[in-house]
């Protein structure tokens, strides 16, 4: 079952690409092969940066799911495409991901505490809904080996639950800002009415 989970995630993870608009042709399978390994490191290398730069335990727990979830799977890329006979291919979409990527890594390395969490959670829900729309409406109607498609069939339930924890991340850190404000703010009117009575 965790092999399986492992290469599910691999490929459905791989075709994130395949949603972003300025690229709409259809990928083979050595390009899915590349677009695979760039989407689970990129995934990794967000988890570094919030290792680094966030000290909220949920942000910190998450990005370590995430770092161990796609360092799986990156190690069980080559047994699979090996499997499927595929060399990977760069192509248009996997360095469109490159790209796209290190824009986010510069962005995410200039925030700090709350706007830190914030970019980089509201970052991987967004990563997480490309996945799951592209698995759904490009990856499983398109793919043409067996095999590929049944694993993609196979990874929306793993996706899907990836989101719903990356959402509910989300709403725990909002909720914390929220209340961390609320409480400065009754602070602040306390400190004015004491400055009132004098």
């Amino acid at each position: 079952m965790k092999k399986s989970k492992i290469l599910t995630s691999f490929i459905a993870f791989a075709m994130v690409a395949a949603s972003i608009p300025a690229i709409a042709q259809k990928l083979t399978d050595p390009e899915i092969a590349s677009v695979a390994v760039v989407a689970n490191q990129i995934d990794i290398d967000n988890a570094k940066i919030a290792k680094e730069r966030s000290k909220d335990t949920e942000v910190l727990k998450f990005a370590q799911t995430m770092a161990t979830d796609h360092k799986a799977v990156i190690d069980k890329a080559t047994a699979l495409v090996k499997k499927l006979g595929v060399t990977p291919k760069d192509n248009a979409t996997s360095k469109k991901l490159m790209a796209d990527a290190a824009a986010t890594h510069k962005m995410l390395r200039t925030k700090t505490g709350h706007a830190f969490n914030k970019a980089y959670i509201d970052n991987e829900v967004s990563y997480h809904k490309a996945v799951i729309e592209t698995v759904e409406k490009t990856l499983i109607p398109d793919a043409e080996n067996k095999e590929l498609k049944e694993l993609l069939e196979s990874a929306l339930p793993i996706f899907k639950t990836h989101l719903e924890h990356a959402e509910m991340v989300q709403k725990k850190h909002m909720s914390k800002m929220m209340n961390e404000k609320k409480e400065k703010e009754e602070k602040e009117e306390k400190q004015e009415k004491k400055k009132d009575k004098y």
